[in-house]
């Protein structure tokens, strides 16, 4: 295996669709499956007859963006192509080391609100939305004396240098705190709409969309925010980006059509979560 550091002979004429192949088939079968779904998708973002070596920098480095999908398993899909690219790198298939390249944008603790998120101080929900969002605040409200015993067990170690337990505990409680404050504000504004209301709603800032991808057959959910508070490992897709682009103004219902590099992807909006 080539070291990461070694010169390398001028990347052979690969494509994307042969690269994903011998990669996934050099894989133990238990993770076949998996990375096969997910390398072949972003083959196909950019176009499975490409030439490996032509992918650029900026291109591979805006594809998380592209990502949909359940906040928990953005992390995951994108080590999967972090490991893809860094094989073909390996095997002298790409100039560069195009997996250092794969990043997702953290959002600042300073981020400002996505403006136009709500019209005149209010939030439409449905009632089934007004109902799981009270559920939730209570559930949270309940979680808060189990989180203060923790902090003061981990609080007795008085070892405050390696104290691991101790800052998991502050971090959980102020992520704690700062989802019931939300929660507190978003139902202080809500009003809750009728079915046809519903029906009708238009996708804007702040709403998540459950979307069918009509090409892989898979299904995801993630919320449209202003591309400050753009984050897809928590499901928060930038309204700039060509999916968000393709989706504002839409209904449920509707199928839409996104440019990707590859040529057109066509997914079928299958509901809209308002907050």
């Amino acid at each position: 295996m080539n070291s990461p550091n070694a010169p390398r002979s001028a990347p052979s004429n690969s494509s994307l669709g042969q690269v994903a192949t011998q990669f996934v088939l050099g894989l133990p079968s238990q993770e076949r499956l998996k990375a096969q779904q997910e390398v072949h998708k972003f083959a196909r973002w950019y176009g499975e007859e490409r030439q490996l070596n032509e992918l650029s920098v900026p291109e591979v480095a805006n594809y998380a963006e592209q990502i949909t999908s359940s906040t928990t398993e953005v992390a995951e899909k994108l080590g999967i192509i972090k490991t893809f690219l860094a094989y073909a790198y390996k095997q002298g298939l790409t100039k560069t080391n195009l997996a250092v390249h794969i990043k997702v944008k953290k959002t600042s603790s300073k981020a400002l609100s996505s403006p136009g998120r709500h019209s005149g101080g209010t939030v439409l929900l449905t009632t089934e939305g007004y109902a799981g969002l009270d559920a939730e605040l209570t559930a949270l409200k309940n979680e808060r004396p189990r989180v203060v015993e923790e902090l003061r067990k981990a609080a007795a170690d008085k070892d405050f240098r390696e104290n691991a337990p101790l800052e998991a505990a502050r971090e959980y409680q102020g992520q704690l705190e700062a989802r019931i404050r939300e929660l507190e504000s978003t139902l202080r504004m809500a009003r809750v709409m009728n079915e046809r209301q519903a029906a009708s709603h238009r996708i804007a800032v702040g709403d998540t969309v459950v979307l069918q991808d009509l090409t892989a057959g898979e299904q995801a959910d993630y919320t449209l925010v202003d591309k400050r508070e753009a984050d897809p490992t928590k499901g928060k897709i930038s309204i700039a980006s060509p999916v968000g682009q393709a989706l504002l103004g839409r209904q449920r219902g509707d199928r839409v059509e996104v440019k990707a590099p590859a040529g057109i992807l066509r997914y079928l909006i299958e509901d809209i979560k308002q907050r």
